[in-house]
């Protein structure tokens, strides 16, 4: 193979928390109304028979602290608040003790969405690529390893903006565990280190303006932080 015609855009390395070390990412897979009440609040009814998903590029991903523009083509921004699970060790069809045993490590994350677009396309039944897989659109703290932080519980989860509450939940909340994920996920893909699974938003969700911070945690792991500057 000669030359290359051009270069691509490196994706984020996630820090580690207390250690030298980052985190490449890969694959950014994302669990849908993974919390009743969110998917109440959305009006639709949870699904319980399996999860689903969708997915976001990793090279539209920003670490914890940024300050990006407020996106095109929306005039509904929304946050939502999730726990992150980074897959440590190659998994496939797994079981649930191999689930858990490939686990690297969690991280706070804001998957952020453009919901009058994402709305528009559940509607006419098409992707929902445009509402959720925009530049700057996933944002990632710290990973903490899963031997330091334990397995989620009943860890809470939440989210302010300018200071106030707008998210304030339980991980314990989730219709289906890490495990179930993996386990179910696994069933389609031969998931590997670098891959990223976003665990879904509990109630709460709303849109935020160009000035807004976004702060958002989870008991025991380092805060995830977004700021919206004027659209470019």
């Amino acid at each position: 193979m000669g030359k290359l015609l051009f270069g691509l855009p490196e994706t984020p390395v996630v820090p580690v928390e207390g250690e030298e070390i980052g985190y490449s990412l890969g694959r950014i897979f994302c669990v849908g109304r993974n919390y009743a009440a969110h998917a109440a609040e959305m009006g639709i009814e949870a699904d319980r028979e399996a999860p689903f998903y969708f997915t976001k590029a990793a090279v539209n991903a920003v670490l914890t602290g940024a300050v990006v523009p407020y996106p095109p083509g929306t005039e509904n921004f929304h946050y939502e608040m999730e726990l992150a699970v980074a897959i440590g060790a190659p998994v496939f069809r797994a079981t649930r003790e191999a689930a858990a045993a490939s686990v690297f490590g969690y991280c706070c994350a804001l998957d952020m969405t453009r919901r009058d677009l994402q709305i528009r396309e559940r509607q006419k039944q098409r992707p929902w690529d445009v509402g959720k897989d925009l530049e700057n659109g996933t944002v990632l703290a710290p990973l903490t390893r899963a031997t330091e932080w334990g397995r989620p519980e009943k860890q809470r989860i939440w989210l302010e903006v300018n200071g106030e509450t707008r998210q304030d939940a339980s991980v314990e909340e989730m219709i289906w565990s890490v495990e179930d994920i993996i386990c179910h996920l696994s069933g389609f893909y031969h998931l590997r280190p670098g891959d990223l699974i976003l665990t879904g938003t509990p109630a709460g969700v709303g849109a935020v303006q160009t000035g807004d911070r976004i702060l958002g945690g989870i008991d025991g792991l380092p805060p995830v932080e977004l700021t919206l500057a004027a659209a470019e």
